[in-house]
């Protein structure tokens, strides 16, 4: 058996995975973890994490650690994206992890992480031919353009459902002018990116906490009893601006109350759809596609074929 483990620090959660690889290039997932640590909390304009979050994101990789040290010897990557990227104490920051966790992070480009969320996508649905990939994270958004299954462009932009919720003040009693000022800002980074304007009509393939918890609020709205079943379940633009609506007049009290929305998410929903309302509007996006296979997924997926090779 190969065993290769992942452990992926995002802004908002860690992940860690342990898969089997196959000599016929396929694999089993073993075991999957997910603690929300929010490491990007309170950055703000400074860009430096903060104590606190770095204590109990330590703490979880002490946990993750452990586990993986249950299964011997065995190939482990493990990588960090927009928080710890952007972070000022970066280096202080990965020296603290090296020294009490033992574990070694590669800090990903934002480019990097597009094209594992590419590979991820590609992996697991095969049916799409076109489209935009937007990956929304705590700290930064991931978009993919591809068409006949090919990239074509790939970006990481600074903001995310956590650094949006703290910068315009989206978490708790939700003001319509605070959420467009957040919309204005999203929006002109998009328009920059003329590239978008090939993607008109296109579906958008959604990955990222956000939309996974959109994914199973729809699903809870639907009746449907496995909500958790989101890999390749779409959604009509209509009924994506219907939920956000309904969301977005509801506090965060109400919010924690949502069929399908993570309690630990009511502070960040709000500000984790508005990357996808946007892009919806700018390409004018018929529907929308959930993939559970993103960074992870492409790494494997890398991995497989360097085996292959």
């Amino acid at each position: 058996m190969a065993y290769l483990g992942i452990i992926d620090l995002g802004s908002n959660s860690a992940r860690m995975v342990i898969e089997d690889l196959h000599p016929d290039g396929s694999y089993t997932e073993i075991l999957r973890e997910k603690t929300d640590t929010r490491i990007a909390q309170n950055m703000g304009s400074s860009l430096v994490l903060q104590p606190e979050p770095m204590r109990r994101t330590i703490a979880v990789l002490k946990e993750f650690k452990a586990r993986l040290d249950q299964y011997g010897p065995l190939a482990t990557k493990a990588i960090t994206t927009a928080a710890v990227r952007t972070a000022k104490n970066q280096t202080e920051f990965l020296d603290l992890v090296r020294q009490e966790v033992d574990i070694e992070f590669e800090v990903l480009t934002g480019t990097q992480e597009a094209h594992y969320d590419y590979l991820g996508v590609m992996a697991t649905l095969s049916d799409i031919q076109n489209g935009v990939i937007l990956d929304t994270g705590g700290a930064s958004v991931e978009l993919i353009g591809f068409k006949n299954r090919q990239e074509q462009h790939e970006i990481s932009l600074p903001f995310g459902a956590v650094n949006l919720s703290e910068k315009y003040q989206l978490a708790d009693d939700v003001k319509q002018v605070n959420v467009e000022a957040a919309c204005a800002s999203i929006n002109q980074q998009y328009q920059e990116l003329k590239w978008l304007d090939n993607f008109k009509n296109d579906s958008v393939i959604l990955l990222g906490g956000a939309n996974r918890s959109l994914a199973r609020v729809a699903r809870a709205f639907n009746g449907e009893r496995q909500i958790n079943n989101i890999h390749g379940f779409t959604m009509s633009r209509a009924l994506v601006e219907q939920l956000f609506d309904q969301i977005r007049q509801t506090n965060r009290v109400g919010r924690e109350k949502i069929a399908g929305l993570e309690k630990s998410r009511a502070d960040i929903i709000i500000s984790g759809l508005l990357p996808l309302l946007n892009l919806m509007k700018a390409i004018d996006a018929p529907q929308v596609i959930f993939s559970e296979s993103g960074v992870r997924e492409g790494i494997i997926a890398e991995r497989v074929c360097k085996l292959d090779d």
